[in-house]
């Protein structure tokens, strides 16, 4: 029903958009004709800017309905009248030919939306939108009207009289052949799954081995009373045949036979088991010897350097700095260091996060960094290096100006994630690891790059998936730097094998700081929390029991003077979690509970033991947060802030393209919002002085006001001051996001990264 919903709305937008691009091409059109006409040059200067403002318009309304071609054409003809503009190209016939060339090209466009572009449609509009690139450049190469043919290359090159058949070398087979990674993943997974098979093979040797230890028992006993049947043989031979009783004698002789037959018997079955058992172990060693062989060449197939993961970030770091006019030089070290494919594809997004924040929040400008007696250029540093011998520890550092503590307490009470009481009981570093919860952010105003406060909390979510663990560290003026460790490779983990009320659990070591063993009257109450102190840090105590709510059992083992407990650790948080007993230490392999099962509170999987039992894998972030959720009050912002969230919020949306405008009140008005629209900025300003609004969402380039001086207006108001304004434009240059800050936008979304999603979640940070 929706999905039919979504296609009618479509529809009603492209047919919108035709109407309104029909007219723009129009303008087009008659425009180019009037600037050829043009005798002053005021008027060929007025012209060209009312025909760089249509094809902008133009522009920006295919973007809005997902039109590339017509998109791509209006950009480049944007770039001819901007060159135009500056005097940077002369007018001139073969320019005229090729600008009304274009303005026939959208017309065509138009009457084909949604149809299948052919190869030479394809290449048409390659070579068109290229010359229009050259025109801007000053330079007009002659139209070539025809698709080069293309021939086909002989599949085997032909002999030639040069190189006679008789001389031809034989190909010499290549060291190195490609296969598809789609191809290995699965080989590395069957692999793993021998894992399984080598678990059970262990377990079997296990039962042997407890069978020859009853051999063993039975022996002992044997011989115990060997002497009393040896003495009721002899005392049967020596009695006198008179007083015999042949049919009392008889019994017992068959007895005493059959007793010498079950000890050969036994001794028979006895050498049999221990020549099993020999040999199930020589298997056990042999076959799990090449399980991990097979399973280690296998990952080393899917292991690849953290180069080809880091290769692309000097260009994004000169890319970023150079738009946010900052100076940043980046140092990488420990690129050769080998990772699992699969964890270096995860960890690309969390890794381009970090070095956002790095360039966005921690480095200063260069004014900035003179004034405080730094050198211009900023400093960012990966390094990556083998912490233990599977597990990488990577480190995200800048120098720049660290991140201010109060500012993440501010943002984190505005969100109601904490109350003003708990505030003033957190110390520095526990405010610090407030800036890994989804919202907190320390920017002033949410553009493209940065500002949402999603950043850390991706990061943080992504390490945790893989089975990772993270540390933050700052100091004012001297930077950041963030740490992240993770396992070299998936699916295999050395786990803690744990019972909890006679329910087995496997605790992944990576969580686990240490497990201690204390006195029951070690255990403190505080303020109602029990706690216990472990080299001088007072951790709080829970009962994974209690935790899981699993069923109470009568007697709980309260006699116990000891208990045993895990220290278990996500992020910056530690707390203890008391267990009935821990089992052991083996390695396991991960089995995902299926897509029925994607998200299951305290559990990320299961595995199987090598008994064939199938036992849950707890997922520790889950825990952790769970803990301390337990500890803490409710929070009464946080409850006013889902009070306010139920009512109705008002946005009042402006915009001079009908398409774009539709589209944006569909969005909001769908999502549950009450939308009301203006052409522009004085209409915009004259409806927020008669109507109450909570957020404007405004486009920037717009006839009689533009964006910039409405949101001026509106931050010089004194009743409108605080009214959020969140500027949605296809100006993406550092002075236009500069400006968006100096005049008070709350947000600055740029159209070519626009998404519904992006900007629906940016009205709810601010509404």
């Amino acid at each position: 029903m929706t999905d039919k919903k979504d296609d009618d709305f479509l529809k009603r937008l492209l047919a919108t958009f035709k109407i309104e691009a029909q007219e723009h091409v129009r303008a087009l059109s008659s425009g180019l004709i009037d600037l050829e006409r043009a005798s002053t040059a005021e008027k060929r200067q007025e012209m060209t800017e009312t025909i760089f403002r249509v094809a902008h318009s133009l522009k920006g309304a295919a973007r809005s309905v997902n039109l590339t071609d017509i998109e791509a054409i209006c950009q480049s003809l944007e770039s001819v009248f901007a060159a135009l503009r500056r005097q940077e190209v002369a007018l001139s016939p073969e320019l005229f030919d090729l600008l009304h060339k274009a303005v026939d090209s959208l017309n065509g466009l138009l009457l084909s939306v949604g149809a299948e572009r052919t190869a030479s449609e394809k290449f048409r509009l390659t070579k068109l939108t290229q010359r229009l690139k050259d025109a801007a450049q000053g330079a007009l190469p002659p139209l070539k009207e025809k698709e080069p043919e293309r021939e086909e290359e002989p599949l085997v090159a032909p002999e030639t009289e040069a190189y006679p058949h008789s001389v031809i070398e034989k190909p010499v087979l290549a060291e190195t052949v490609r296969v598809p990674v789609a191809k290995l993943t699965p080989v590395l997974l069957q692999a793993e799954e021998l894992l399984l098979a080598k678990l059970s093979a262990s377990q079997r040797l296990a039962e042997l081995t407890e069978i020859n230890a009853a051999f063993v028992a039975w022996e002992r006993e044997w011989t115990k009373v060997q002497p009393e049947i040896q003495k009721a043989r002899y005392l049967l031979e020596r009695k006198d045949k008179g007083d015999r009783d042949n049919k009392t004698d008889s019994r017992l002789t068959r007895l005493l036979e059959f007793l010498d037959w079950n000890q050969a018997h036994h001794k028979l079955l006895e050498n049999k088991f221990k020549s099993a058992t020999e040999s199930a172990e020589h298997d056990h060693y042999a076959f799990g010897r090449t399980v991990e062989d097979l399973l280690t060449d296998t990952k080393k197939v899917l292991m690849v350097p953290f180069s080809s993961l880091l290769e692309l970030f000097p260009k994004l770091v000169r890319d970023l700095s150079r738009d946010q006019g900052k100076e940043v030089d980046l140092t990488i070290n420990g690129g050769e260091i080998e990772i699992d494919r699969r964890i270096l594809e995860e960890m690309k997004d969390p890794l381009i996060h970090s070095v956002r924040n790095c360039i966005d929040h921690g480095i200063e400008d260069p004014k900035e960094r003179k004034g405080k007696n730094k050198s211009i250029r900023g400093m960012i540093k990966i390094s990556i290096a083998q912490k233990e011998s599977a597990k990488i520890e990577i480190s995200i550092g800048d120098d720049g100006r660290g991140v201010p503590v109060q500012k993440v307490r501010a943002s984190a009470l505005k969100l109601g994630i904490i109350s003003e009481e708990e505030t003033q009981k957190l110390n520095d570093r526990e405010a610090l690891s407030l800036i890994f919860r989804s919202g907190v952010t320390t920017s002033p105003i949410i553009t493209d790059l940065s500002g949402r406060g999603l950043g850390l909390a991706i990061v943080r979510e992504k390490v945790e998936k893989l089975g990772g663990v993270m540390s933050f560290e700052t100091h004012p003026d001297a930077g950041t730097t963030l740490r992240i460790v993770l396992p070299l490779t998936l699916a295999t983990f050395r786990g803690v094998l744990i019972r909890a009320n006679d329910h087995a659990f496997i605790i992944p070591v990576t969580h686990v700081e240490r497990v201690v063993r204390i006195k029951k009257e070690e255990v403190k109450t505080v303020e109602n929390k029990e706690t216990l102190r472990i080299n001088g840090r007072i951790l709080p105590l829970m009962s994974l029991c209690d935790l899981l709510e699993l069923p109470q059992k009568e007697n709980r083992e309260k006699e116990k003077d000891f208990i045993t407990a895990l220290v278990l650790g996500s992020a910056e948080k530690n707390i203890a979690f008391s267990v009935d007993e821990v089992l052991g230490e083996q390695e396991i392999l991960v089995k995902t509970l299926g897509r029925q099962l994607l998200r299951v509170r305290h559990i990320s999987g299961a595995t199987v033991l090598g008994t064939g039992r199938v036992v849950p894998i707890l997922n520790v972030p889950d825990l952790v947060k769970s803990a301390v959720k337990a500890t803490v009050p409710a929070k009464p912002l946080a409850r006013r802030a889902e009070e306010l969230e139920t009512k109705r919020k008002s946005v009042l949306v402006v915009e001079d393209s009908i398409t774009a405008r539709t589209l944006l009140k569909n969005i909001l008005e769908s999502t549950g919002y009450k939308v009301r629209t203006a052409v522009d900025g004085v209409d915009a300003f004259a409806a927020l002085k008669t109507e109450g609004f909570d957020l404007v969402v405004s486009d920037v380039e717009m006839p009689r006001m533009n964006g910039f001086d409405l949101t001026s207006k509106i931050r010089a108001d004194k009743k409108l001051a605080e009214l959020p304004v969140v500027l949605v434009t296809a100006l993406d240059s550092r002075e236009d996001r500069e400006r968006g800050i100096e005049v008070g936008a709350n947000a600055y979304i740029v159209k070519s990264s626009f998404d519904q999603s992006n900007l629906l979640e940016v009205i709810r940070r601010w509404i």
